[in-house]
């Protein structure tokens, strides 16, 4: 088996050039950086990278917990870390926690098995506290689509109660007054943020907030088919539904339609989070920006920043929504 001893006689260059090489370090010239890539094919080296880590004390892999790995939410979140990661010679190791405590728990535990570096997270079920203290060791930890004020310094996320103020404010311009309510899970807090943000702006147009008009959806499309079925049953008024969700409110929709129920002509509908399918429904959804993208990527800078000391890249936490305005919103009859 090939050593790198092997490699540095072979290209002709010393043992900490190779090692330059192997850690992609720019003080190599091309001409010499070629002279050791191909020695390193001829003989069939490759490093190993765990012989590395142990020397080193960094395995330049990042873990990555996200709640689920289907849907069109989490995948644009996770492609955009790793892109940013890879850039930089680093590689992700991925875990889901289905938003269960126990499994998220488990998750993290295996990601710091595994030597990560850091861990990027987007968790839904452990508490504040159970972050705090795992803040307290010495793996680097970024939280992705949280906000803990202990940690605020570790956070990227979302302005959730504006967001969720922007897409009733915008129901309420339109003269809608009878206002249905799909939330997402009570356990989340960007679910309250929103709901909170949708009752601020009920209360600043004088508009009371009818609690049996509020189903306490998931998120998922289901959710909002299940809501839909169940505002439907109570056979009360309401012209519009805010929906926390674009996929919660396709499934609304989808029930709508389902029973003749015209969108926007009898229903006018909003979501949140502008994920891409809601571009090319009929009608094309009113929602509210979540850009889980750009804040992946932040996550993955905010690793590059503080963990590897590249101060090539700018980081930030703070994300605030923005209205996207289509055709499944209009003036109230």
């Amino acid at each position: 088996m090939a050593t790198i001893y092997d490699v540095s006689i072979l290209a002709g260059v010393s043992l900490a050039t190779v090692s330059r090489v192997m850690n992609n370090n720019t003080k190599v010239s091309d001409k010499t950086r070629q002279k050791v890539l191909d020695a390193m094919a001829s003989l069939g080296y490759r490093p190993n990278t765990i012989a590395q880590s142990l020397a080193s004390s960094c395995s330049n892999s990042i873990g990555v917990l996200v709640s689920q790995l289907d849907g069109p939410f989490y995948g644009p979140m996770m492609t955009e870390i790793e892109t940013a990661l890879r850039t930089a010679n680093k590689h992700v190791i991925i875990a889901a926690g289905h938003a269960d405590e126990a499994q998220e728990k488990d998750g993290v535990e295996f990601l710091l098995s595994r030597g990560c570096d850091a861990l990027i997270l987007d968790v839904e079920a452990v508490s504040d506290e159970y972050l705090i203290e795992l803040h307290k060791q010495k793996t680097p930890v970024v939280l992705i689509n949280r906000y803990i004020e202990a940690l605020k310094d570790n956070c990227i996320y979302l302005e959730n109660e504006r967001g969720g103020y922007l897409a009733t404010e915008y129901i309420l311009s339109l003269g809608h007054k009878d206002i249905a309510y799909i939330s997402g899970p009570m356990y989340k807090r960007d679910a309250r943020d929103r709901l909170q943000g949708h009752q601020r702006a009920l209360a600043e147009h004088k508009v009371m907030f009818d609690p049996a008009l509020c189903f306490e959806g998931n998120f998922r499309e289901f959710g909002g088919s299940d809501g839909m079925r169940h505002l439907l049953s109570l056979n009360k008024k309401f012209t519009a539904v805010v929906c926390a969700s674009d996929q919660m409110a396709s499934g609304a929709i989808a029930i709508c339609l389902d029973n003749g129920i015209r969108v926007p002509a009898d229903i006018s509908f909003i979501g949140y989070d502008n994920t891409p399918f809601p571009q090319y429904i009929s009608p094309k959804l009113t929602t509210v920006s979540n850009p889980i993208d750009e804040m992946g990527k932040m996550a993955a800078f905010w690793v590059l920043k503080n963990v590897y000391k590249n101060d090539k890249v700018t980081v930030d936490c703070s994300f605030s929504p923005a209205l996207f305005v289509r055709e499944s919103a209009i003036t109230a009859k």
